[in-house]
């Protein structure tokens, strides 16, 4: 009994996780399917998103839960300002040029909350109702790992919903399936564009949050290692395919979980099973689990 509560416990961390990597990965994903575009500052909205959080709870007045509705809609706004930014005025240019923007997007993200947040790492403040712990038997599990992928697959139900039964949804398919033709039909690109990068943000910050409540230090560079492994996630999955960034998620988020509890000996090399596996899928179905193959231009 002692083993399967072990093996319980180590299965709800590992959906727990692996739920976080799903969250991020769609940001990623998203923005992909639309622009053919990897957001490597996608990573730093997710660290912008647990600071702004942070700074709402501890220095407004607001009650916790307000500040978790407006922060993740705050960063929103913040993709929206990076793709304008960023990515807007690059758009006719070749694919080089726009990922050696998103790496130096990305690393600005990184030097400004440096020198805005500072270097020291600060507490998260989680609210007690998270932080509460239940006993199942053998096993303690704290409650926002329940949280953590109810909020996940609600949020992939929306999701899935607002593509495919909205006009902007069905709008942002068209636009992932022949960007071209769906500017010659009359649909805002640079709205559907704005909307893809609010969502992929917001998904961003939320995953943040609940991030900060699993694992409560907050740094600057916090984003980094979450949001590669994210893409790598979104990768695994088929990128530009949400569900497979799912997929992906909780595949790498269980597997990195498993490999410490039954290989410990391996558990230094945690980070580098997300890089082995990215290679194998690679190797193996390089266009993911979930993914079509995607003929680029020239």
């Amino acid at each position: 009994m002692g083993d399967v509560s072990i093996f319980l416990q180590h299965l709800t961390n590992g959906i727990s996780l692996g739920s976080l990597y799903a969250l991020i990965a769609i940001g990623y994903t998203m923005v992909y399917g639309i622009l053919r575009l990897i957001n490597f500052a996608h990573g730093d909205i997710f660290m912008l998103g647990v600071y702004l959080t942070f700074y709402g709870v501890i220095y407004t007045p607001l009650p916790w839960w307000l500040v978790f509705i407006l922060a993740p809609l705050l960063t929103g706004f913040i993709g929206i300002l990076l793709e304008k930014v960023a990515y807007k005025p690059l758009r006719g240019s070749a694919r080089i040029t726009i990922l050696i923007s998103a790496i130096g997007a990305s690393f600005l993200l990184q030097n400004l909350g440096i020198v805005i947040f500072g270097g020291r790492p600060r507490a998260f403040p989680v609210p007690q109702l998270l932080n509460h712990v239940i006993k199942l038997g053998g096993v303690s599990i704290n409650v926002v790992t329940f949280i953590i992928p109810a909020v996940s697959i609600l949020l992939l139900i929306g999701l899935t919903y607002f593509t495919t039964k909205t006009k902007t949804g069905l709008a942002m398919r068209a636009l992932s399936k022949d960007y071209e033709t769906a500017s010659l039909m009359g649909i805002d690109i640079n709205r559907i564009i704005s909307i893809t990068f609010f969502m992929g943000s917001f998904l961003a910050a939320i995953g943040g949050i609940l991030w900060g409540s699993r694992y409560p230090q907050l740094m600057p560079l916090m984003g980094a290692m979450p949001g590669l492994k994210s893409f790598i996630a979104a990768v695994v999955g088929g990128i530009g395919n949400i569900t497979g960034a799912v997929i992906g998620g909780f595949i790498l988020g269980l597997g990195e979980i498993m490999l410490v509890a039954f290989l410990p000996r391996l558990s230094g090399y945690r980070d580098a099973f997300a890089f082995v596996l990215l290679i194998i899928i690679l190797l193996v179905k390089p266009s993911g689990l979930m993914g079509n193959k995607v003929t680029e231009k020239v």
